[in-house]
């Protein structure tokens, strides 16, 4: 049977202003799907029939409504697959969130949907209500736990292998649009473009060489590959994190320096995917009462805030404005315990979309 494949969302390329040194044009492309280093990713499953869609069904010209809510066995496949990723000592960190609205990671189990997820931060495009992720076969099956890793690896901001311009892959063109078109795929020919000839740029890929040994590599039968010529009869990944893959994720987030003193646990972290001019504001509860900063890092010019609320009026505490010097901002103060802080954020400069996390520590 043909192997089931993941299916990238389509997302528009970014608009930049006119005008752009190279090098910082280079910068703002290069890194734009990956998390700041040091994020708490969190992550919320879709666990009841409340919630879902309508999906078309092949050849049949009609759709019908299935729900997101995926059984405890599923998700348990996929807890264990960000466990795996985590043990490899990333800089990110994963925790679980009942609410979806905490979570920069929403995952659904809509079967006939297909696997696929939002690369990295693309998934702060999407809305709070929304999939950012999502598996469309059984997990517990054979093959599933490598789906849960493979998608996985997309939300860390990793594409497919396979499409690497380093692969030197030529494909049969018209019969992988063939082997897509028939069951279980159904995929039409602007999807299978996307997800499997179209080439990647040299800034988007996940290393230097091809590694047909990835995670990210999706099986093919024989017949699909003209050159190189020991692929003709196939590709097959093992279905496990390669070397590569570990060296890849490992250099994108390198696990935190070692200190002398114990390090202090961020107590939130928020990915806020702001544009210019826009604002965010959220609620801080320091767990004991010490010195703690506030950290923002971004590619924007930014103005950071602290407030403290006392008799339920916020008062301001400290602010940092980096003055367009593109430095990470960062606030000083002594939080006390049981009392609540807010912190607003604001981005006004003209580089385009900025990426702003606020650590707390």
């Amino acid at each position: 049977m043909t192997a089931r494949h993941c299916s990238l969302p389509q997302q528009p390329d970014p608009a930049y202003p006119r005008g752009l040194a190279a090098e910082r044009l280079g910068a703002l492309t290069a890194g734009r799907r990956l998390w700041v280093n040091g994020t708490v990713l969190h992550y919320s499953f879709f666990d009841g029939d409340d919630d879902g869609s309508e999906i078309a069904v092949p050849g049949a010209g009609r759709t019908r409504w299935v729900p997101w809510g995926g059984d405890g066995e599923q998700q348990a496949v996929v807890r264990a697959c960000f466990e795996e990723w985590r043990g490899l000592g990333l800089g990110v960190t994963f925790a679980e969130v009942r609410d979806r609205t905490e979570a920069e990671l929403r995952i659904g189990f809509q079967h006939g949907d297909g696997s696929w997820s939002a690369v990295g931060r693309d998934a702060l495009r999407t809305g709070v209500h929304e999939r950012t992720m999502n598996f469309g076969w059984d997990l517990s099956a054979p093959g599933g736990r490598a789906t849960a890793l493979h998608q996985i690896g997309h939300a860390l901001g990793m594409l497919h292998e396979h499409q690497s311009p380093y692969a030197g892959i030529h494909w049969d063109d018209e019969a992988v649009y063939a082997e897509l078109a028939g069951a279980p795929n159904h995929w039409s020919r602007d999807r299978t473009y996307h997800n499997v000839l179209r080439k990647l740029g040299p800034d988007e890929v996940n290393g230097s060489v091809w590694d047909p040994q990835s995670i990210m590599q999706d099986a093919f039968p024989p017949g699909l590959i003209l050159e190189p010529e020991q692929y003709r009869g196939g590709v097959h990944p093992p279905g496990a994190l390669s070397p590569a893959d570990k060296e890849f994720v490992l250099r994108r987030y390198p696990p935190a320096a070692p200190s002398a003193s114990p390090a202090l646990e961020p107590f939130r972290s928020v990915p806020l995917g702001l544009g210019p001019g826009e604002q965010a504001d959220f609620r801080i509860d320091p767990p004991e009462t010490r010195d703690y900063t506030v950290g923002t890092f971004g590619d924007a010019d930014r103005v950071v805030v602290l407030f403290e609320e006392r008799d339920g009026e916020p008062r301001f505490l400290a602010g940092h404005d980096d003055g367009g010097t593109a430095h990470d901002a960062t606030i000083a103060a002594r939080l006390v315990k049981g009392r609540r802080y807010h912190v607003r954020i604001r981005l006004y400069s003209a580089w385009g979309p900025g990426e702003t996390a606020v650590m707390c520590w």
